[in-house]
């Protein structure tokens, strides 16, 4: 009996990731509906059916998988950026911080009102500017997407990421140094965490590059170098309590302006990069219970309805500015849904400090349950209505 017991246990993730994969493909050849959107509820599904066997802890080795799919898809994000678009056209970095502080201040607002303690409203609001880089880049390889309102959104889904994760540490200094009384601990796990990692992610970006050019023909495909760094910091990283975010995505930005082709062969990385992002999308609604998500809906869904209004609006405004039509600037607004991943992977860090800040945010479970099976969705339509992707709307 306990052999059987021992042989689910180990099945249980690749049996959930199998379910999962297949009915993806089958809602998506029959719908069109991106296949992340049904990765996350199945995962969800499976996970409230069997939590003793899906849900993991903090240490799992599926938790550091899901680490390394989520690095591997920020370097490839973080190559897609280019900084000297934002300086040639600095309105775009103003779009980016305009929303991502309205979208936090309408959010803590809602939430200190509805009677949220300060600290939590903050984190709350915090994680509610960021944008999934792993839910919109995968809607945009797998539409095929490219134009204006594609190359917008990348960027500032980036600006989303780096503010929500600075404020997030910030915030996270705060309850440190509310807890245990030392100021040096609270600094130490935000600023310098955050410095530390963007200089690993940008040593790893200049070396490899370097390294590829040294091996002359092997510049070109540079897939197995780049995903193995990747590898490497997450592990680093998650052994020196920093942040595997900065550092992937520091080390994809980087690695691009080293001028290293990334081509596209390797979107995704191939088929590893597909079995790992089945995974990631499956982890991420695991950690997740569903008496937390009905206890935090009706929160959640006004706060998700304030997140999406505040950066449609605050996005079409400045649109004019920064060049491209009101009709298109809402769109990226509206493509700027997805939130789950990046939030979850950002809580599941905190565990590391002994801080559980998930039983604490319930509105932040629905939002991510919500947004798993949504977000996509909402970008995807986005994205077609802008006339940008392979499958135009007819």
């Amino acid at each position: 009996m306990t052999d059987l017991l021992v042989i689910s246990d180990e099945l249980a993730w690749p049996c959930a990731m199998l379910l999962a994969w297949l009915a993806g493909e089958f809602v998506h050849r029959w719908t069109n509906l991106p296949r992340i959107s049904v990765y996350g509820l199945v995962g969800f599904l499976l996970a409230q059916a069997m939590p003793e066997l899906l849900v993991p802890d903090g240490s799992s080795q599926v938790t550091l998988l899901a680490n390394i799919a989520f690095g591997l898809i920020l370097f490839e994000f973080g190559y897609r950026i280019n900084l000297r678009w934002l300086r040639v056209n600095p309105w775009i970095a103003v779009s980016g911080l305009a929303e991502s502080a309205l979208t936090f201040g309408a959010v803590f607002s809602i939430a200190y009102w509805q009677g949220m303690p300060p600290l939590t409203a903050l984190l709350l609001a915090s994680l509610a500017m960021s944008t999934s880089p792993a839910g919109v880049l995968r809607v945009i390889n797998e539409e095929r997407s490219s134009g204006q309102v594609t190359e917008r959104l990348l960027h500032l889904v980036a600006m989303n990421c780096v503010l929500a994760l600075f404020v997030f540490k910030v915030v996270v200094g705060f309850w440190v140094f509310q807890t245990s009384g030392s100021l040096t601990q609270a600094v130490s796990r935000s600023v310098i965490e955050l410095l530390a990692s963007a200089v690993l992610g940008a040593v790893a970006g200049m070396l490899v590059p370097a390294l590829l050019r040294g091996l002359g023909t092997l510049a070109r495909d540079g897939t197995v170098a780049f995903a193995m760094v990747v590898v490497l910091l997450v592990s680093i990283t998650q052994a020196a309590d920093l942040s595997p975010v900065l550092a992937t995505l520091t080390f994809g930005l980087m690695a691009r302006h080293r001028r290293v082709t990334f081509t596209r062969t390797q979107r995704n990385f191939g088929a590893i990069g597909e079995l790992l992002t089945v995974l990631l999308f499956v982890f991420a609604v695991s950690t997740l219970d569903w008496q937390r998500v009905v206890f935090g809906a009706s929160l959640g869904a006004l706060l998700l309805l304030v997140r999406f209004a505040t950066k449609t609006i605050a996005v079409a405004l400045l649109s004019h500015v920064a060049g491209i039509s009101w009709r298109k600037g809402a769109l990226i607004g509206v493509a700027l849904s997805p939130m789950s991943v990046f939030a979850i992977l950002l809580l599941e860090q905190t565990r590391y400090m002994g801080i559980v800040l998930v039983d604490e945010l319930a509105a932040l479970a629905a939002m991510t349950l919500f947004m798993e099976v949504l977000g996509p969705v909402i970008t995807q339509r986005a994205l077609i209505r802008a006339r940008e992707t392979a499958k135009e709307e007819g």
